[in-house]
This record gives C-alpha cells, structure tokens and sequence, in this order.
C-alpha cells in the first residue's frame, strides 16, 4: 500500500467514504501519510494480518508474487481479490470522462499536465498520478466528472481500464519479460488505443505511427493533427506553437526542463482539446506545471554544484535525461545510475551499455531489485564491467565517499 499508484487508490476509496487497510514490505513516508489519513497500515507480509479477516475484498499490486503470505491466504479464506489495475478499471466507471496516459516514457509527467490544464478549466475532477506532483502529490479529487489515469503496460494492466480519451506518448522495449516479444507489446498498445472512444498517438513515434487509423501529436511529423512549430529554447525549457491541423493556433513556454516535455505537453494539449476545451485554458495549465518529483528534480546544491535527482531507469529515458543534464552543466557532470530490476538489465543490456558509455564520470550503484530475486547476468556489477570506464559501488557510504 506504499507504492505511488496504491496509496492514491487507497486515497480516493478514503474519499468515497471505505475503511481501507492495508500493508507494505517496509513503512515510509507515504504509508506514514496513509496512517495520518486513518488508514490501518501494516508492516511485512503476515498470512495472520487481522486486516485479511475483515476485508471485504482484498486488492493487490502486479508486483506481488502469487506466492505472497496474505494474498494465499486471502484467497483461501475466499475473498474478492482483485488486481490494483481491476479496482482501477472499476473506479474509472465512477467518472463522466476519462483520459488515460500510456506509453514506456513520460506517462507521469503528462498525467500531471492534464490535471494541470483540469483544474485550470474549472471542471470537477480526480488526478491519479504515479508519482508526485509538486502541486497534487499523487492523489487530488475536488469532483467526479473528470478522471486522468496512468495506463501501465506491465502485464497489460492498462487494458483493464476503459478510457474516452486515450494518450499514447511512445512504445519501447520495456518490460520484456512479461510478453513473448515486442509484436505483442505493440499488438497490446493497439488493443488500448482501440478501446478508447478517441485516442492521441505520437506520430514521430513510428511504432506509434503504424498503430492504426488514430489522432496524432508530434514535432517532426509534417502531417501531425497536432504539431509543435517553432521550438525555441532557453536553458533546458523549450517554448513551442502548437499547430492545430496545419493551423498555428497558440504558444506554449514550458516551466520544465527537457525536450521529451514538448511532447508530454503537446499530448495532453491534444486530448485536452478532444473535449473541446479553449486553447488559453490548456496553455495556462500546461504553463503552471513545474515538475514531477524525481523527474529531473533539483533536490539541492552543494559546494558550487547541483544535484539533480530523476527517476529514468530505461536506456532512452537516461540517454534524454544525460543530455538535457549536459545542456544544462558548466562544469563537469557526473552521474550515478541505479538500474531497476535485474531482468530489465539483462534484458536491455547492450541498450543500457550504449546510454551510458558516453558518460565521463559515472559510478553505478547495486541494483534497485523492485519485485525480483537476484541474476548476475542482469546484476550492475555486471553491467559495470561491459560499460568500463566507470565505478561501481555496493553501498550508500561508497556513494558518499565518492
């Protein structure tokens, strides 16, 4: 119940007015948040967690194993267990309209844009963000008419939600390990498009692009229904036009950092504008979104120098945030890469060997394992040595002493 995505479906039950417990390997901030709320929190997974006996229904995130103590004896004991993306399909019938975020890159930050331009229109709405918003966190419910979710492609959880307005910002090679191959990673994402009453696809994209017959955003793309035009940049932000179907139609002067927020913002403008809203509303609201915490964060300085803390953990999300790091730096950069789970590691190996061969000071840092057990051939030690030329560290005080 500590995780992004969980504790804002925890949130939203609190403010339908459900008991909601729940429990988490470790306790932090965000189960510490949950408590404050009322929430029964518990730590470890106990089959004997008084929690199970009372639930009505019990729902658990992809990441826990099927063997897990309190999900066995959950179902034993015959209860309602569903999966966390089945309670989100659920409560997206709570809602008059929905629009959901899908794609392997940017699906938090452009959720975040949308409830930006949402509560600047002035319509009721509920934000489901998966990570934390410098404004919403990662829940905010001022209504129910409006209803903007992440649609995550692991285990194809995002076909578990039914959207009238569907964004799909790219298609990568990302969670390999739950799908034969990519053709059904694509197939997946076209099966989301297709079940939306309205979808925004990146044409630049060209997995994206041959998907079908769907509306589409980009930069490049001449024939794109919405494009960006005249980019411009200052520092790492960019402003843009937004050309509406060949027609320049306003501009945009984004307030973070990066080239791949052109996109998020020109994705949200497009499906903000399939309700028809007016276009200095979406402007205004794109413009007031700052940051995603870890999304390129600037967490603080230190002798002269800045740290910036940013939550990629695929190999063109580092190679985009790399750059816009180099773009930005006067002196000389250094980077620590933590990778995320082993099987991603293995599984992209030479892609993530490529990313970060470039980089001149680089330590890598043992692998975040997330839901998986160790592999030394997708271990960081592992990639250390095919990356060369760089460090490798096991501990939080190598990391400080460096």
């Amino acid at each position: 119940i500590g995780g992004v995505s969980m504790s804002a479906l925890a949130k939203y039950l609190l403010a339908r007015g459900l008991e909601v417990s729940g429990s988490d390997m470790a306790a932090g901030e965000r189960t510490e948040e949950l408590i404050s709320l009322g929430v029964r929190v518990s730590v470890g997974s106990d089959a004997e967690n008084p929690c199970l006996s009372e639930a009505d229904e019990v729902v658990y995130t992809s990441a826990v194993s099927d063997d897990n103590a309190e999900l066995s004896a959950a179902r034993r004991a015959g209860k309602l267990v569903r999966k966390r993306s089945e309670l989100l399909g659920e409560i997206c019938g709570d809602f008059s309209h929905v629009v959901a975020v899908a794609g392997s890159h940017g699906k938090t930050t452009c959720t975040a844009m949308c409830a930006h331009v949402l509560k600047e229109t002035g319509v009721r709405f509920a934000a489901h963000i998966g990570g934390e918003d410098c404004e919403f966190g990662n829940f905010y419910m001022n209504g129910s008419d409006f209803f903007v979710t992440e649609a995550c492609e692991y285990k194809k959880n995002l076909l578990d939600i039914r959207s009238d307005r569907a964004i799909l910002l790219n298609i990568d090679r990302d969670h390999m390990e739950c799908y034969r191959d990519l053709d059904e990673l694509v197939e997946t994402f076209r099966n989301y498009c297709e079940g939306a009453e309205l979808a925004f696809v990146c044409a630049d994209d060209e997995r994206c692009r041959n998907l079908g017959d769907f509306s589409t955003f980009g930069i490049d793309a001449a024939d794109a229904d919405y494009r960006a035009v005249d980019l411009r940049q200052t520092g790492e932000r960019y402003s843009f036009t937004v050309a509406e179907y060949g027609k320049a139609l306003c501009r945009i002067r984004l307030n973070a950092a990066g080239r791949c927020n052109v996109y998020n913002a020109l994705a949200a403008f497009a499906a903000m504008r399939g309700y028809g809203f007016d276009e200095r509303e979406i402007v205004r609201g794109l413009e007031t979104f700052t940051a995603v915490k870890r999304r390129f964060e600037c967490i603080g300085s230190y002798g002269g120098a800045s740290f910036i803390c940013d939550y990629a953990h695929h190999p063109r999300e580092i190679a985009a945030t790399i750059a816009t790091a180099e773009g930005m730096c006067r002196g000389r950069l250094y980077a620590v890469f933590q990778p995320h789970t082993y099987s991603r590691t293995k599984l992209l190996m030479e892609d993530f060997v490529k990313a970060l061969r470039p980089v001149k000071n680089l330590m890598i840092y043992k692998t975040y394992p997330a839901r998986e057990y160790f592999d030394e051939a997708g271990s960081a030690k592992t990639l250390a040595r095919n990356v060369g030329n760089c460090l490798y560290a096991e501990s939080v005080r190598e990391l400080r002493t460096w």
